[in-house]
């Protein structure tokens, strides 16, 4: 199956679209308004047309909350030739804000890949994330997921968590906070008669950023997982790392860096993967 046609479709569907008009619960941090560039110095002229253009100004600096924000984006690879291999990756961001107590955030994603016409990678993850006293300093999150992967050959894994969070640094260009949790993982592997299930209790710490550079386009992302086992011999973690330059309001060019590890893995898989993909991002708020 050759994805490069599907791809380009899908880009340039989502180009036009957008035209005619990507976590963590805190991974999805408030849609700024577009920098309103600075009148000309020299100019001295004032009027009703300068007071219509400030009232027009107002409008697009609406930073009233918002109770839904979200962020779709697509990234992938392709090449031909001595190795054909194709890869397409879709994640969003979904954050669902019903007060000032409780906050509801998903972050599903979804991978398909493929090396000299075999399968190679189809990942699957769906999250539901429940913040509690989110707008404060120190507060209390809980969540639960689900997962698939050909590349680990996990027929499922299942994983619910609860714990605390603390933001470090809360600034209009940098943003920082650290999680910690205890969580229950069980997994299902393909090969169950060689290698058994696991059911085990982990301690889970991540810490995410945001920073935007100043007076720039630019802006980076950072999330890092540390999750050790408490029951047993077992280490897992991984990190990503996204740079996104705003083309408009909604879109964004981005790269995405990601790396995970897993000290045990199915006969026959590397303990490691990294992937580095490019792609585009929507975002906006309701």
């Amino acid at each position: 199956m050759r994805l490069l046609p599907l791809l380009t479709l899908f880009l340039l569907v989502l180009f036009f679209t957008t035209n005619a008009q990507e976590a963590p619960s805190d991974t999805l941090r408030p849609i700024k308004a577009d920098t309103v560039m600075p009148t000309d110095s020299t100019a001295e002229e004032e009027g009703d047309e300068e007071s219509e253009e400030e009232e027009e100004e107002e409008e697009e600096k609406d930073d009233t909350p918002a109770k839904f924000r979200y962020r779709i984006a697509t990234d992938g690879t392709y090449t031909s030739g001595n190795v054909n291999r194709a890869l397409i990756q879709f994640s969003s961001a979904l954050d669902f804000n019903n007060s000032k107590i409780i906050k509801f955030s998903s972050s599903p994603s979804y991978i398909y890949g493929q090396q000299n016409k075999v399968l190679a990678e189809k990942e699957l993850f769906v999250d539901f994330r429940t913040s509690i006293l989110h707008e404060r300093k120190f507060y209390y999150l809980a969540f639960t997921s689900f997962e698939k992967s050909n590349l680990r050959k996990i027929n499922d894994r299942f994983i619910g968590a609860a714990g605390v969070g603390l933001k470090l640094v809360q600034k209009s260009h940098a943003y920082l906070s650290v999680t910690n949790v205890l969580l229950y993982e069980k997994t299902d592997f393909v090969i169950n008669e060689k290698f058994p299930d696991r059911n085990l209790w982990r301690n889970s710490t991540r810490l995410f950023g945001e920073y935007t550079f100043h007076n720039s386009k630019l802006n980076l992302l950072y999330t890092l997982f540390l999750q050790p086992s408490i029951t047993e011999k077992n280490f897992r973690w991984n990190g990503n790392l996204t740079l996104k330059y705003q083309l408009s309001k909604r879109i964004s060019f981005r790269t995405l860096i990601d790396n995970s590890y897993e000290s045990i893995v199915v006969p026959g898989r590397q303990n490691n993967d990294f992937r580095w993909t490019f792609g585009i991002a929507y975002e906006g708020k309701k």
